[in-house]
């Protein structure tokens, strides 16, 4: 299993890089730069601009501007922001915690909401629990993540006043967690009511595909009831699946909504991905992407260590294919 998983790191690498690559050539080749976006101030003033691209770099091949990239990658130095003229560490550290609060909050909601539902619809098929778990999968399916924003808006803040619209904080700094509170109930709620779908549709399809199999005739003909076969037998066998789209969501987690911390102004990863796109802030969306490809590397890395805790034939395959 460690020799698999050596494998894995290495072949992680050159995926990591090459998303970076991808990243970098694609925010170089859009139209505009944040010279460009400066307006006719001083910057594009007579020969302002090219001194300005010249301070900042932009004045080199696209080769040799992400080769310095990588450069100060590999030494730990992420850049400073074009915009704000911060590290862009430091401008990260802000906003992870506030996206791990909001989309760990909602993901964790959504969780505790579909693995339950899930089960009880594979159980009973065609009772109120599995007409409950389909209407809220098409409601998550079906609707987009916008107009859930604005339709909570709409309702719990200004129609019925009961919760704040916009910002984390009512006086912009921490004043108190009751006040915290009411700030996170609509974006994380937004954030659940999105996420249910999958969660929903993997546990209830694991389960079901679970009670097909030999051992679970083999549970009944032992004489367990209904509840024991599927919580000790078909949940465990269908847990595989269910960890699979539940970890999935960490690198959701860690870079943040970005429609939904732009809709509700909260200051996390997605809000400033957003805003570095718009600006043309390259420093600032090549960091949060470094952020973001870690996230899901380290995942995928993850998801091969449950696997082989959790199902024994994952180890086996793993020494044969390295044996």
């Amino acid at each position: 299993m460690g020799r698999y998983l050596r494998g894995r790191l290495v072949t992680a690498i050159p995926v990591f890089f090459g998303i970076t690559l991808i990243v970098f050539l694609l925010l170089h080749l859009a139209p505009g730069s944040i010279v460009d976006l400066a307006g006719e101030g001083s910057a594009r003033a007579a020969g302002q601009a090219a001194r300005v691209e010249a301070y900042l770099g932009l004045d080199r091949s696209l080769p040799a501007q992400y080769a310095a990239w990588l450069l100060d990658l590999l030494r730990g130095d992420l850049g400073t922001s074009y915009a704000s003229g911060k590290p862009v560490s430091a401008l990260i550290a802000q906003r992870v915690v506030p996206s791990l609060l909001l989309t760990g909050t909602g993901v964790l909601l959504a969780v505790g909401i579909a693995l339950p539902l899930g089960v009880l619809a594979a159980w009973k098929p065609r009772s109120g629990w599995d007409k409950a778990a389909s209407a809220l999968s098409l409601v998550s399916f079906g609707v987009p993540g916008f107009f859930l924003c604005l339709a909570g808006i709409f309702l719990f803040s200004v129609v019925l006043g009961w919760l704040p619209s916009h910002g984390m904080y009512a006086s912009g700094s921490f004043s108190g967690l009751g006040d915290l509170m009411r700030h996170l109930v609509l974006p994380a709620g937004v954030v659940c009511v999105s996420g249910l779908g999958g969660l929903i549709k993997q546990t209830r399809s694991a389960c079901l595909e679970a009670l097909g199999e030999d051992y679970i005739t083999t549970a009944r003909a032992k004489g367990l009831n209904d509840r024991a076969v599927m919580v000790r037998h078909a949940f465990r066998g269908a847990l595989i699946p269910v960890l699979t789209t539940v970890l999935t969501h960490i690198p959701h987690i860690i870079g943040g909504s970005v429609v939904v911390e732009r809709v509700f102004g909260w200051p996390g990863m997605g809000s400033l991905l957003f805003s570095g796109i718009l600006s043309r802030d390259y420093p600032v969306v090549m960091g949060v992407t470094v952020v973001i490809a870690l996230a899901v590397l380290l995942t995928n890395l993850l998801l091969d260590v449950i696997y082989g805790l959790v199902d024994p034939r994952v180890r086996y395959a793993a020494g044969c294919s390295h044996g």
